[in-house]
């Protein structure tokens, strides 16, 4: 790793920001332990906490960080871009200032803005990014822990837009309690340690991140080890000083382009004008009904929401809450209707800004009514193909992309009643294992398509210049057939995101459960011809009855990382951690 603040370019930068305002609280690496470290349980997830301020996340700290900033007075907007500065710290493995995210707000009319943050392709990237000589594909080792997975980040430009509109507070206070975090230390949790063993070769490839989270022998961290970050540190400084385009202009974008491009595999490589021409962006919602609750989301480049809402609307013709969540049938139910919602995101989701999406064609009741068609209650289909879009000529084929495997995702909600659901990633446990500035680089690229073309035709999720890679990604929010907020829902874990997100909504509106009931419901995943139940829960008991309705079934483990708040009308919202995870929920309110 090469310290950007070393550099004769850097250091006037720096030394014109080496001191953060007084009002951020920053603490220096000699200081006592911070008082953040108070709400972080070892392992496992907190109890269900109730207010109207609440923030849910995958690790304490951070949620705490957001509560703070709520108490302070901030929007749920500056308490989310809080948490995903802290978990750059203390979830190093899944997110950061490295990566990307979707932001989707809502107000409390129910107003619904969504904000695009997903990573670029850098402008040399063109459809031989993932071939070799001869024309073959790398494949996904020969591209992931190279500059050849690096895409631009988007995280610092999507924070800077979201509170340019819906901020309160000053910047410098939203990145105070992170730069409080990786300079005063933070302790090593069992899940982190978990990720550093299982994940040794990609995160410690670097010498800077191996010197952070690994001893002198090149072995993990024990759990409860104090970590400490300090070019991380100095890393926030700037950002908090310089606000977030410092990542983006001069001495630091042309040291990250160049520290990128010296990681890559080919001349063509990542440009300072890459990370100057990057801009996060407002999309539209995608937004749908279903059993008179309204469901918003992310729309492409993410496959979300398409996905989410077609997987819900298929079943809408099925009395669920009449079948209940331990009859095999609505499971079958569950798993075919996966399987057409994903063969259309397959097939046609990708970044709109280069193909034409059917957004609206995928989405629409009329057509999702005649993909319920084809689900018989019975017995499991034989084959599932995509849709016929009404520009059939140009239906894209399938692509060849690696599964998505990392990704966090926060929830909050503030007194005004306004709501966030954010999910953040670097993609793949610690990204390209390649640390700048004390945080780890995504491997982001390596979500489009390897193959630019199949059987002669253009693949929609190829790489191009420019191109936001297919996200699975999948932030919700959820209103109530009275209007007023229901849920604000999202999940971690690569191509499962979608499933477990509308998983969690069917709990919740078709079987009633509350929110830690709703997380800790259990996963059956089958977005293709297999299908996979989670290991160790009642889904094991109904294998017989699912390989009889036709489908081949295993149990495993599944990568489930979900959190939710749940707003019951009269009652005040409830938040929890999913109890798989570190999670939890954190109240802003007193007492909570």
């Amino acid at each position: 790793m090469k310290s950007f603040f070393l550099s004769a370019v850097a250091l006037p930068l720096l030394a014109a920001c080496a001191t953060v305002p007084a009002d951020t609280g920053a603490i220096e690496p000699q200081a006592a332990p911070s008082v953040l470290e108070s709400a972080a349980p070892a392992t496992g997830s907190g109890p269900v906490v109730s207010g109207n301020a609440l923030v849910t996340a995958a690790d304490p700290r951070a949620a705490e960080v957001g509560a703070q900033i709520l108490r302070r007075g901030g929007s749920a907007t500056d308490a989310a871009i809080a948490v995903m500065l802290a978990l750059t710290v203390v979830e190093p493995q899944s997110s950061g200032i490295g990566g990307g995210g979707f932001f989707v707000r809502g107000d409390a009319s129910g107003a619904v803005t969504t904000i695009d943050g997903r990573e670029t392709a850098p402008a040399a990237a063109g459809e031989d990014w993932f071939l070799d000589s001869e024309g073959n594909s790398v494949g996904y080792r020969g591209a992931v822990m190279t500059g050849l997975s690096i895409g631009v980040p988007g995280n610092l430009r999507l924070a800077e837009l979201a509170h340019a509109r819906h901020g309160r507070l000053e910047w410098a206070q939203l990145v105070a309690p992170a730069i409080e975090l990786a300079s005063g230390g933070f302790t090593l949790s069992e899940r982190g340690h978990e990720y550093l063993e299982r994940y040794k070769q990609r995160a410690s490839r670097d010498g800077g991140a191996a010197s952070v989270y690994f001893d002198a022998a090149g072995e993990a961290l024990p759990v409860g080890t104090r970590i400490f970050n300090p070019e991380l540190a100095v890393t926030l400084r700037l950002i908090a000083g310089r606000g977030p385009g410092a990542l983006y202009r001069g001495g630091i974008a042309a040291n990250l382009a160049a520290e990128i491009a010296a990681d890559t595999p080919r001349e063509a490589a990542m440009q300072p004008a890459d990370l100057e021409a990057y801009r996060a962006k407002q999309r539209p919602p995608v937004c749908g009904d279903y059993r008179g609750y309204r469901i918003c989301g992310m729309g492409p480049p993410s496959s979300g929401a398409t996905t989410v809402f077609a997987i819900l609307k298929q079943l809408e013709r099925f009395d669920l809450a009449a079948l209940g969540p331990d009859n095999p049938t609505f499971w079958h139910l569950f798993a075919e209707s996966q399987r057409l919602a994903y063969a259309d995101r397959e097939r046609y989701l990708a970044d709109s800004d280069f193909v034409p999406v059917p957004t609206g064609w995928l989405t629409d009741p009329a057509y999702l009514a005649t993909r319920s068609a084809l689900i018989s209650p019975e017995s499991r289909m034989v084959e599932v193909a995509a849709g016929i879009a009404p520009q059939a000529a140009l239906a894209p084929p399938d692509g060849d992309e690696p599964p998505e495997r990392g990704t966090t995702h926060f929830a909050v909600v503030d007194n005004a009643g306004n709501a966030v659901s954010y999910t953040s990633t670097i993609e793949g446990p610690f990204g390209s294992g390649l640390m700048f500035g004390g945080f780890y680089l995504n491997n982001e690229l390596t979500d489009f398509s390897f193959s630019p073309e199949m059987d002669g035709r253009p693949v929609a999720n190829r790489i191009e210049g420019g191109k936001r890679p297919r996200s699975s990604m999948a932030p919700t929010l959820i209103y109530a057939p009275d209007g007023s907020l229901f849920m604000a829902v999202g999940a971690a874990g690569g191509g499962t995101i979608p499933v477990q997100t509308a998983r969690s909504i069917i709990a919740a509106i078709d079987f009633g459960l509350p929110v830690d009931e709703t997380l800790a419901f259990p996963m059956l995943y089958s977005p293709g011809d297999s299908m996979a139940v989670e290991e160790g829960t009642m889904l094991e008991s109904l294998i017989p009855a699912l390989q009889a309705l036709g489908h081949e079934v295993s149990a495993r483990r599944l990568p489930l990382k979900a959190n939710a708040i749940l707003c019951r009308a009269g009652k005040p919202c409830t938040g929890a951690g999913d109890p798989r995870s570190e999670g939890v929920a954190v109240g802003a309110n007193s007492g909570e």
